[in-house]
């Protein structure tokens, strides 16, 4: 079982998306064997989160367990959320200029529902010392600190800032990111806190399954990185390997 956490669908105004639909992500996965992938709307990571969000859990039910809905919540407009029908939670404290550990960010974390958040090294809104900030506030939320904060530079310091917080798993999505990064990353927390995401459709999910697929890891680290992991984490049945 391959499962992607970190996709998106939709469009977005500054990044040129050859195809930005849910019916041309799908052909990839089936080409490549991804069983299911996590999308948040570009739209609503945008200007309006209610609208997008609708979009996003239309897309789930045309395409039954294959997309997996982050709900996306704006800070700003205190988005409604739900826990029918969803993986979770999506936060860019990025695009929303509000730091990830603002008080505005409490419904999120009563919620109980895992989190996946963009992050960003040495970023005013996103550094990974604000996830562990929150972890230590909220050790039951399992969250994903979002491309395991973006930039080369960061990777190590992001392991070393949230090792002693279970509940923060790495998601190594990014253009910055490589295989041999992934096995480092895995040997510094473990692979059962490495998540494999592909920013998709920003980013080409061939590419970003390919580091996967040919990061040198174990069979067994492999597994938990590509799926098993984030199986656990929803609590979806276990991997076949």
């Amino acid at each position: 079982m391959i499962l992607d956490a970190h996709g998106h669908v939709g469009t977005w105004p500054d990044f040129l998306i050859p195809d930005p639909t849910a019916e041309g992500l799908l052909a990839t996965m089936d080409r490549i064997g991804v069983t299911a992938m996590g999308i948040s709307h570009l739209l609503a990571v945008g200007p309006d989160a209610v609208r997008g969000n609708r979009l996003a859990m239309e897309i789930a039910e045309r395409f039954p367990g294959r997309f997996g809905v982050w709900q996306v919540y704006n800070p700003h407009h205190r988005t409604p959320l739900t826990r029918d029908g969803v993986w979770g939670v999506k936060l860019h404290p990025d695009v929303h200029e509000c730091r990830l550990d603002d008080p505005a960010y409490e419904p999120v974390w009563e919620l109980g529902l895992p989190v996946l958040a963009h992050g960003q090294t040495d970023s005013p809104w996103s550094d990974p010392a604000q996830f562990a900030a929150v972890a230590a506030r909220h050790p039951g939320v399992p969250l994903l600190l979002g491309h395991t904060g973006l930039w080369p530079n960061g990777f190590a310091r992001a392991v070393r800032t949230v090792e002693a917080h279970p509940n923060v798993h790495l998601d190594v999505c990014g253009s910055k990111m490589t295989g041999r990064w992934i096995a480092r990353l895995v040997a510094l927390a473990g692979a059962e806190r490495v998540v494999f995401g592909s920013d998709a459709c920003f980013l080409d999910l061939r590419t970003g399954y390919g580091r996967i697929a040919l990061a040198p890891l174990t069979d067994a680290d492999r597994a938990l990185v590509q799926g098993g992991n984030l199986a656990r984490l929803l609590n979806l049945p276990a991997p076949i390997s």
